[in-house]
């Protein structure tokens, strides 16, 4: 892998896109300098014909490295639905004019504790604190409320679970919490073990985001949604890097959307310094050939 003049590795796709450009700006260049002479029956610069070609071709490379640059975050309009899909640097919480979307378990456990049951780095943990004010006992009586009417799959012994919740819903399940100008989708996407270890896989998950994008429908009335990267790290889809499962995600979605128009926005949040590891130029390629 080969490394541009600012340090950062440089993929396929950036060698693609500053070969192309490259040969692109010196054409147009060598163009230029071709009808200048065609018209004015002289050389734009007489006697220095190595000079310019060589200036020409520094500046064509220079101009292909800069567009080589991978951007602050990846995004596009699409028209077929009409909406916004970007991937950005930042923190979930912070997108306040936006739903969010919660990763849980199929038993919709929420006590951080010694981070036995929830970690206290997940973004369930985070809602607990940020939304709920650590108030434990009134986000387990609003998800209560909002699974009242889904019917319980299993109901686990205490025995085989020795920590947390004992009912399981089914994968896919949302529990919508919040209120209308900012919902909280709650997906269980992933299956909690005995041993406490959440598990998913991309079945499931492709299941579950189609049971979201019906959920954002029936209760988002259009308004932008936020998610984080779902499937990565705890959850344990082992078998898709994060750039699998962001073209996973975004499919998902857009595959949904065709139907009819589910969120006029989509924003996938990722922390920044897993951003930084994303192949941004490749994604944006993806992105592109929605």
């Amino acid at each position: 892998m080969t490394r541009p003049l600012w340090g950062e590795p440089m993929t396929r796709q950036a060698l693609r896109i500053w070969t192309t450009q490259s040969f692109a700006t010196f054409g147009v260049f060598a163009l230029l300098l071709q009808s200048y002479q065609a018209i004015w029956d002289r050389a734009a610069f007489p006697g220095f014909a190595g000079q310019v070609t060589a200036a020409v071709a520094v500046a064509s490379i220079g101009f292909g490295l800069y567009r080589t640059r991978p951007g602050r975050s990846v995004a596009r309009d699409l028209r077929t639905p009409r909406c916004r899909v970007e991937v950005v640097p930042g923190d979930l919480f912070d997108q306040e004019d936006f739903h969010l979307v919660i990763g849980f378990t199929d038993v919709f456990d929420t006590d951080p504790g010694d981070s036995r049951i929830v970690n206290e780095q997940s973004v369930q943990a985070q809602l607990l604190r940020r939304v709920y004010d650590a108030e434990l006992d009134r986000l387990d009586a609003d998800l209560a409320t909002a699974l009242a009417g889904v019917p319980v799959r299993e109901t686990v012994s205490r025995a085989d679970k020795t920590l947390g919740k004992l009912d399981r819903y089914p994968l896919g399940t949302v529990a919508v919490l919040g209120t209308a100008r900012r919902h909280f989708f709650c997906l269980a996407y992933s299956s909690m073990s005995a041993g406490l270890t959440a598990r998913s896989s991309v079945d499931i998950l492709w299941h579950s985001l189609s049971r979201l994008w019906e959920a954002v429908d029936e209760h988002g009335q259009r308004r932008p949604l936020a998610m984080p990267l779902i499937g990565a790290a705890l959850a344990r889809v082992d078998t898709l890097d994060r750039r699998s499962l962001l073209r996973l995600i975004l499919l998902s979605f857009v595959a949904a959307s065709r139907e009819r128009v589910r969120t006029t926005h989509l924003r996938i949040v990722v922390p920044p310094a897993e951003f930084e590891e994303i192949d941004r130029l490749e994604l944006q390629a993806f992105v592109d050939s929605l």
